[in-house]
């Protein structure tokens, strides 16, 4: 296999990288859910229901339950973004999100990310993949949002 001159110039998907930054931060986020969940249970049981009786599926206390999921790992992502430009994931795998323009990344830019990433990852993480063929190497996210990953050199 020969590597092209343009190869050499076109920057990396980091694909491996982001699959094990996100491994990585499913962890953290794991229990926050949990923690919510258990927050969740309290209450509905409080509320006179037995106490071996689950949140009946696709009620909408179920699906108010999963929306807080989806916030609070969106609090936990973008919060870190603003704040270092790192998720405790992205760290070990020296990953960090900038600006395209390189200005910092304003909030909305990070929600839309984050919401673009979600439904990519609900697609079967084809807005991850496309990163193999876009000519910046970007994901449906990073062109979204005007960000992209760079892999921060080793100290």
């Amino acid at each position: 296999m020969s590597t092209t001159a343009t190869d050499a110039v076109r920057p990396s998907a980091l694909l491996l990288r982001r699959f094990a930054a996100l491994f990585y931060d499913l962890w953290p986020v794991l229990a926050l859910w949990m923690l919510i969940s258990a927050v969740f249970t309290l209450g509905y049981t409080a509320s006179g229901h037995a106490t071996r009786e689950n949140i009946p599926p696709y009620s909408l206390l179920q699906w108010l339950l999963w929306l807080c999921c989806w916030g609070v790992a969106g609090i936990y992502a973008t919060a870190s973004w603003r704040h270092g430009g790192q998720t405790l994931g992205m760290r070990p795998w020296q990953l960090h999100l900038c600006s395209l323009s390189g200005a910092p990344v304003r909030r909305g830019a990070l929600w839309k990310r984050y919401a673009a990433g979600t439904l990519s990852l609900l697609c079967g993480g084809l807005g991850f993949w496309w990163a193999l063929f876009d000519r910046d190497r970007l994901t449906w996210h990073d062109r979204l949002s005007g960000t992209r990953l760079v892999r921060l050199p080793r100290n």
